[in-house]
């Protein structure tokens, strides 16, 4: 198109599923419901890891920024969900949706290589528990943590904001939010070279996380293997399992869409794939990771015994 005749783009309509009122009501439930799990859940574990001394330990300390980030991550997006399942035609302007992407990109990246650090914790802890203590003290855990949220802005800036994106009056998003896939199939512009740097990014922030955790779960089934008793092994695996859960869900969809070239994947697919990373990961990290754990279910009966007493 000859540049004289490009529209200016300044806000977007976000599909969803507002083309199914019925579907959409049900969406909305669904949508509130979880939201208010990841709210309620997540903040129920950062009370308990800073309200408990017991629970002040490498583990819980990743556990804390975990459930922190998400729920960062998921207020960067679902409140607009829910907003747009309650509009007619659902909408938003060019700067939030640009923001929301950046942010969410920001975000999910954190996640992906939190979750590598959070499996070297526990391959340390499994490994070589006599030495868990001195080598994950309290600096190096400081750092790692550190080190995630700096890495990740580090990875993110630089597609994003080498990113040229010119809007030839396309302005409908099949997605429930301003994902970064979604908004690149609008753009009019040749992005191939940004295509092969996301490519490459991701590489980096989904890919070698998901290798080195695979790495440290086969070093931890190593060590297990190697406990003689039968009570040590369940103990070990049920430590481990959680995490692992929120691994393949995370990570299977992320590499998935991420991943697999974009022409070979449906709009359809892809959106409803997000909801898998973006709200089923968070809302399930409360209650797998942590609240079938006997150490954050004693400083809940703690907790509630000592205001009961009050």
């Amino acid at each position: 198109m000859d540049g004289k005749n490009h529209t200016a783009v300044t806000y977007f309509i976000l599909v969803g599923l507002s083309e199914h009122p019925r579907a959409q009501a049900i969406f909305f439930c669904l949508l509130l419901m979880s939201y208010l799990i990841i709210l309620l859940g997540n903040s129920l574990i950062l009370i308990l890891i800073h309200y408990d001394s017991r629970l002040h330990t490498p583990m819980y300390f990743f556990l804390s920024n975990l459930s922190f980030l998400d729920i960062c991550y998921t207020s960067s997006s679902v409140p607009q969900m829910i907003i747009n399942c309650l509009a007619g035609i659902p909408t938003i302007s060019l700067g939030e949706c640009l923001a929301q992407m950046c942010i969410g990109l920001y975000l999910g990246v954190v996640e992906c290589l939190l979750l590598a650090v959070m499996a070297y914790d526990r391959c340390v802890a499994i490994g070589d528990p006599l030495r868990y203590p001195v080598r994950m003290g309290p600096q190096l855990c400081a750092l790692l943590a550190v080190g995630t949220w700096v890495s990740a802005f580090l990875l993110t800036i630089v597609p994003t904001v080498t990113l040229p994106l010119e809007f030839c009056g396309h302005h409908i998003i099949n997605h429930f939010f301003c994902e970064v896939l979604a908004i690149i199939k609008l753009a009019c512009n040749d992005l191939q070279f940004n295509k092969l740097l996301m490519m490459a990014t991701s590489s980096l922030t989904l890919l070698a996380p998901f290798a080195f955790i695979l790495a440290s779960y086969g070093h931890i089934l190593g060590a297990v293997l190697k406990i003689r008793s039968t009570e040590g092994r369940k103990k070990a695996f049920s430590t481990c399992s959680s995490h692992l859960t929120v691994v393949v869900i995370f990570y299977g969809t992320a590499i998935a869409m991420y991943m697999i070239p974009q022409d070979k994947t449906s709009g359809e697919v892809d959106k409803f794939a997000s909801l898998l990373y973006g709200i089923m990961t968070p809302m399930l990290n409360p209650l797998i990771y942590s609240l079938r754990n006997k150490d954050v279910k004693g400083a809940l009966q703690k907790l509630c015994g000592e205001k009961n007493a009050a």
